[in-house]
């Protein structure tokens, strides 16, 4: 593998074969299928998990609970939710912390909806 400047890959990181990885991101506590290509610009964090032969293309952001399937495309620039009331503060006014909110899943499929039998994202 080639160096990469400006680049995290934590070493809770799954990597399968042929991962084509890019400059100027951030991959922790996540798994990455066989054959995948993560472009510039991501982070990938723990819990995540993109399938076999997906491509993730520049400044996206895939959160905790985010299951892509294999040959997923992610377009630029997309980023991904997990928090259904985000804000910066718990009641009392404390910023919020891991433990004041719930992630809830997210799957995406390359197939679609009608042969995968569950929405794009479901709760």
């Amino acid at each position: 593998m080639r160096t990469l400047r400006f680049t995290a890959v934590a070493s809770d990181v799954k990597l399968g074969e042929d991962v084509v990885l890019n400059e100027f991101m951030n991959l922790y506590g996540c798994e990455i299928g066989d054959g995948s290509k993560i472009g510039t610009f991501v982070e990938v964090q723990k819990g995540a998990r993109v399938g076999r032969r997906c491509k993730v293309s520049s400044h996206t952001f895939i959160c905790e609970g985010v299951t892509l399937e294999d040959e997923v495309f992610v377009g630029h620039g997309v980023t991904f939710v997990n928090d259904r009331y985000p804000r910066a503060t718990a009641n009392g006014g404390h910023l919020q912390t891991e433990a004041d909110w719930a992630s809830f899943p997210h799957w995406c499929s390359a197939a679609p909806p009608s042969a995968r039998g569950r929405p794009f994202s479901a709760a």
